[in-house]
């Protein structure tokens, strides 16, 4: 096995991540095998004149990606994993979410069979992301990241100066910065995100003529959740409201008892406060899309379904322009689509 290992001396790259990519070529190549045993790191070592520990940092790295494990007493040996490919991604997302999945589905259909994505959620925690970006650093070929995080009390911000410091360890080549390009990512070679205020401006904008037939819009903003909305969006709703001289109320979620007018738009960004909005709706007896209307904030197939008019990203757009860019270079800051998308329920 040691013929099939190649370390150029000369070479800018650190010795123990030669080692790493020769393994990974070579079990990809089909010449290592599943269960082959590995050199030990004390026979690499003295094969090759590398220090025990360059050898043992490769071995260890490679144990992190799951390409070879080790048997106490036995050696190492080359694993059964998926992680075998020409391709490795990291995709670190702020929550489980149906937007979410739908990129991420996106994402591995189009990338094919030759790339594995790893997916890990840090649910907006600074403290989580860091760690895991600390843990996997230097162990994928290309890491997706969506930065968004929270604070103490529950506010929406793009970045702070630790994750900062953390992203830019990572080479410019291999990150790509998805959904919010607020964090001023000077180092990544693709980005592809949502301009929140424009986008709901401009979304809003073009339902605008079935809009003005509504009396006041109200949007419900949630200002305490569990993963906090930009506050871009607020500004985008606003700002159009005041451009078109419209009359306009903000409320932090559905209450329970919410009084209900005919002539009122509600625009809702959770999925609990359309639940409520509707249920509201149903018990009032009011007709949807004519004395009510109502506008989600991103789309889902249940939505389609009921025939709710949506605004929102293109998610499948999203994974498929991010793929592109990962398997043919493409580099570059992409605004990914945003859409006013017209049904039954205004």
């Amino acid at each position: 096995m040691l013929d099939l290992i190649n370390i150029n001396p000369k070479s800018r790259k650190p010795k123990y991540l030669q080692i790493v990519d020769n393994i990974i070529d070579n079990v990809a190549n089909g010449n290592l095998h599943v269960n082959q045993q590995l050199p030990s790191i004390n026979n690499f070592s003295e094969e090759f004149y590398l220090s025990r520990d360059t050898v043992e940092k490769a071995y260890n790295l490679l144990k992190r990606q799951k390409v070879i494990v080790s048997v106490k007493g036995k050696g190492f040996f080359v694993n059964k994993t998926s992680l075998i490919s020409k391709i490795n991604v990291l995709f670190l997302i702020n929550k489980l979410s149906n937007y979410k999945m739908k990129i991420y589905n996106s994402l591995i259909e189009h990338l094919g069979a030759d790339v594995h994505v790893e997916l890990q959620v840090y649910h907006c925690d600074e403290a989580l992301f860091l760690n895991l970006l600390d843990k996997n650093m230097e162990s994928y070929d290309y890491y997706i990241i969506m930065p968004h995080f929270k604070t103490d009390d529950l506010k929406h911000v793009s970045i702070t100066e630790s994750v900062r410091r953390a992203i830019n360890r990572i080479h410019n080549e291999k990150l790509v910065i998805l959904d919010n390009n607020k964090g001023g990512f000077k180092n990544c070679f693709l980005q592809i995100y949502q301009d929140y205020e424009e986008d709901i401006y401009q979304a809003l904008s073009e339902g605008k003529n079935k809009i003005l037939n509504y009396n006041k819009i109200v949007l419900v903003y949630p200002e305490k959740a569990i993963y906090p909305y930009p506050k871009r969006i607020l500004f985008g709703f606003k700002k159009f409201c005041i451009h078109n001289h419209l009359d306009f109320e903000i409320y932090d979620e559905v209450y329970e008892k919410m009084i209900l007018k005919k002539g009122d738009l509600f625009i809702v960004i959770e999925e609990n406060d359309l639940v409520n909005l509707l249920k509201r709706i149903r018990e009032r007896e009011l007709v949807l899309g004519k004395e009510i209307g109502v506008i989600s904030y991103n789309d889902t197939p249940l939505k389609e379904l009921l025939g709710i008019t949506v605004i929102s990203t293109n998610f499948k757009k999203m994974g498929e322009s991010t793929a592109d860019g990962i398997l043919n270079k493409i580099e570059g800051n992409f605004k990914n689509e945003f859409n006013f998308i017209d049904r039954h329920s205004i």
